[in-house]
């Protein structure tokens, strides 16, 4: 992967080409931000860049026979671990186990987001890991020697995902890695990181995609009319995995909006009858899933509450969305807006900590009901 290939971030890879020209490169650099950002695609092409064996002013080569072999994801000097299957005792999972489908993911589309890949895993129900064992293959495969290239380079997906002993294991080689090693961790929640970790680590903060890049990459390349282009990059807030997902707005968007409008209004009526069959519902989503909506009732919280404060100029919401929190946005104040917010973020990140379903929605929705009436 080029960086020409990434949409934007056109400070970021300046930042990493320099790095290289300086000969300043960190031996363990995190890019941290949020989905959509090209985080992973960024790590890739650094690597790229970093080994090309015909360094352009800008970028790699892409024809060099390093730069072939980084294109397909095969080169004997780069290597991946990213969350897998649980394992078992009788079937031990580690990334080397997926790793052509890996390879066909990111070439099909290197703005991967988690529940993208479980769904390739078939875990609808169930968050991936990086499990313990992972840590001795990646030890092992790091003691070898450069096949081809200056550096052998280790990319992490999702570090945060990686099981306690298992990141334990990889302090060391962290902090005094084998020569000519690299690590690039890839992360969207460094909170769920070990602080050792992190201390260890060159923090590289990923932002979001600017507006032109974005409407560029959906005029040129996706062809759209620009008048939705427009749309959609208001809506897609610098995420191109957002400005796929509304492109092709789809059947769970719709399910997600009827969830939120429903707990809102059942809330605020506080009918518990109704509430424990919206719970029973809910709790009926795989994990993902609920995380989902959870992300999304956070974004129409805070939506809702730019409308209360008439600055409609900033608010991402779609025709449908917006019927519905013209009058909503009413009882999202300054009273309670923070506080409904900060409500349904502790009830994403508790769902990504294995909380029990049933209570935890039941918990929110007895909030909700104090709360939107403050």
């Amino acid at each position: 992967m080029q960086f020409k290939e990434i949409i934007g971030q056109y400070k970021i890879k300046q930042q990493l080409i320099k790095t290289v020209k300086d000969e300043r490169i960190s031996h363990t650099q995190i890019f941290l931000g949020p989905q959509g950002t090209g985080k992973l695609a960024l790590a890739i092409a650094y690597a790229q860049y970093i080994n090309c064996e015909n360094r352009q002013e800008n970028d790699s080569c892409g024809i060099c026979n390093s730069c072939k072999k980084y294109r397909r994801l095969v080169h004997p000097d780069l290597h991946f671990v990213y969350p897998v299957k649980k394992a078992s005792q009788t079937n031990p999972e580690t990334s080397d186990n997926y790793a052509e489908l890996w390879r066909n993911t990111i070439l099909e589309n290197p703005y991967l987001s988690p529940n993208h890949w479980y769904h390739k895993l078939e875990l609808e129900n169930k968050q991936g890991i990086i499990p313990a064992n992972e840590s001795h293959n990646i030890i092992k495969k790091l003691n070898y020697k450069s096949y081809e290239s200056p550096y052998k380079t280790m990319i992490i997906w999702l570090p945060e995902r990686m099981h306690t002993s298992a990141a334990n294991k990889l302090l060391k080689i962290i902090e005094e890695p084998p020569p000519n090693t690299l690590f690039f961790l890839v992360s969207e929640n460094s909170d769920l990181l070990l602080p050792t970790i992190l201390s260890r680590t060159q923090n590289i903060k990923v932002p979001g995609i600017d507006d032109q890049s974005m409407f560029n990459a959906l005029t040129d390349h996706m062809g759209l009319e620009v008048k939705k282009a427009q749309e959609i990059v208001h809506l897609a807030n610098g995420s191109y995995l957002d400005a796929l997902h509304y492109f092709r707005t789809g059947e769970e968007e719709q399910n997600n909006f009827k969830r939120f409008v429903e707990l809102m209004r059942l809330s605020y009526a506080k009918k518990v009858t109704d509430i424990l069959n919206w719970v029973d519902e809910m709790s009926s989503l795989g994990r993902e899933r609920q995380k989902i909506f959870l992300q999304y009732a956070a974004r129409m919280v805070r939506e809702n509450f730019m409308l209360n404060l008439e600055m409609e100029k900033i608010t991402y919401l779609t025709q449908e969305e917006k019927d519905f929190s013209i009058k909503f946005s009413q009882f999202i104040n300054n009273n309670n807006a923070h506080k409904i917010f900060t409500e349904i973020n502790n009830a994403s990140r508790d769902i990504q900590m294995n909380a029990h379903n049933k209570t935890l929605f039941l918990d929110l929705s007895i909030k909700l009901m104090k709360l939107l009436r403050l």
